[in-house]
């Protein structure tokens, strides 16, 4: 397990190097589609800077928080789509300001906060280390797609093994949001992270298996690529079940992105 101060110093580094991928783009650079459609890469960072603030909120005011959601998600709008549409229509320079100066403030509050405090949020409430775990993968996320957009490789590193940890507990979460019952089978999962060492979840005796590079399993459960583009492999009902709908984030189901011509699932 990460120490709280070890998953904010993740978070942090994290947010570095997506700072580092659009610090210096031109103003036709933040216009650039991504592979979210209709998303620019201002899009996505205004994105993760509305994200941030409702964090910030979360924690500094939880009853607020609850408030301002029923306010914002009514039926028949898009409180997440306006906002990266509201964040990505004004000066890059701005927007980067903002994005920088809130993802900071998220790391002070849930520095200071107690760790056994559950804060809410769009899914089921989390401790101040799954927060920052969610904020890392969230910033990982939409980190691919803005080097999906730049033609750029990004080098996986173990932070990666936060992203994998979240992936894996909301399995039944991401049942649950398909309209689908939770399983009470568990499911072992084993990763190979970047550096080739192994790691693992669940119980070694468990009949449903996953197993592949940590890379693909989360590319997997952030839904930036399709399960068929990935050397992630399944058996076992239960396993098979959970990989087509895998999501690490809170919200409703994505569509996901479509497979690379050519390729086919093998298991």
């Amino acid at each position: 397990m990460t120490s709280p101060e070890g998953l904010l110093a993740d978070l942090r580094a994290e947010n570095a190097e997506l700072d580092a991928l659009v610090a210096t783009l031109s103003p036709a650079g933040w216009a650039r589609p991504t592979p979210a459609e209709g998303w620019t890469i201002a899009h996505q960072i205004a994105h993760l800077a509305w994200t941030d603030d409702w964090t910030v909120l979360s924690a500094c005011d939880p009853e607020g928080f609850f408030g301002a959601v029923e306010r914002a998600f009514v039926p028949g709008t898009d409180p997440v789509g306006e906002g990266a549409a509201i964040g990505a229509a004004g000066p890059p320079s701005g927007l980067l300001a903002r994005w920088r100066a809130g993802r900071e403030e998220v790391l002070a509050v849930l520095a200071s906060a107690p760790g056994d405090v559950r804060l809410p949020w769009f899914g089921p409430p989390m401790k101040p280390a799954s927060m920052a775990t969610a904020r890392l993968m969230e910033t990982w996320a939409h980190g691919q797609d803005v080097a999906d957009a730049l033609g750029v490789t990004r080098v996986p590193t173990a932070r990666l093994r936060q992203v994998a940890h979240l992936g894996v507990r909301t399995m039944g979460f991401a049942f649950v949001q398909n309209g689908l019952p939770v399983p009470p089978e568990p499911v072992r999962v084993e990763l190979t992270g970047p550096d080739g060492e192994s790691w693992a979840w669940g119980p070694e005796e468990a009949a449903d298996r996953i197993t592949g590079p940590a890379l693909d399993f989360c590319l997997l459960v952030t839904q930036r690529r399709h399960r068929d583009d990935l050397a992630v492999t399944a058996s076992g009902p239960t396993a098979l079940a959970w990989l087509p709908i895998a999501q690490a984030f809170a919200g409703p189901p994505g569509k996901g992105r479509e497979p690379a011509s050519g390729n086919t699932s093998s298991s």
